[in-house]
């Protein structure tokens, strides 16, 4: 039995492509894998702890082995508890929307509490960087308003490339791509029959991820 854990990075519910595109997967891959734990993760409803000056100090503190107060313990802690809860899955699916050609403020969030040394990256003798979170797999339903697959409009796509860097980042190189674009930019039509083929895609995808 494998786990799969489903983070949602749009707020926008019925009207998220990247939702509705990662929703028919994850109900394909649920008929397709009966016995597979699914955890779904709403990452502007979730109980996210904050990493202010209180975490980063903390932080610091701890990992440089200073004297510290209980109350910093409990803060790192906490930030331990949310990727302790990440690194247990198995697999990982994703819904990242392009905000501003990037990702939302609240993936960002997520991502900074995760990417922590000695939990999920290290850096060898050599000084080079080493992911610690190895042998998993995802799959990422993005969206995006306009087109970002020329020459002369991927340099404004901060939102895969940035992605990419993370999972390679923390040692997660088994990674399919879900893209669901333009949702704006030709119209409602062409969006629609675009979602239509991109959650047509997710369904085969369900069946060997």
């Amino acid at each position: 039995m494998a786990k799969l854990l489903y983070i949602c990075a749009s707020p926008l519910e019925d009207l998220s492509f990247s939702k509705a595109v990662a929703d028919a997967f994850v109900d394909e891959y649920q008929k397709q894998n009966p016995s597979d734990k699914i955890d779904r993760m709403e990452l502007f409803k979730a109980d996210l702890p904050d990493f202010d000056l209180a975490a980063a100090s903390a932080k610091y503190k701890i990992m440089h082995q200073l004297d510290h107060s209980a109350q910093e313990k409990q803060t790192w802690a906490n930030i331990e508890k949310v990727i302790d809860h990440f690194k247990s899955f198995d697999k990982y699916l994703f819904a990242v929307p392009m905000w501003n050609f990037s990702i939302p403020y609240r993936l960002k969030q997520y991502i900074d509490i995760l990417v922590q040394p000695g939990h999920t990256f290290t850096i060898d003798q050599q000084g080079s960087y080493k992911g610690l979170v190895t042998g998993k797999k995802a799959i990422v339903a993005y969206a995006a308003g306009g087109d970002y697959s020329s020459e002369q409009t991927k340099s404004f796509d901060f939102q895969k490339p940035y992605m990419d860097l993370f999972f390679g980042f923390i040692g997660i190189t088994d990674v399919q791509k879900l893209i669901c674009e333009p949702t704006l930019q030709q119209g409602p039509e062409a969006a629609k029959n675009k979602k239509a083929q991109v959650i047509e895609k997710a369904k085969k995808l369900a069946g060997s991820f």
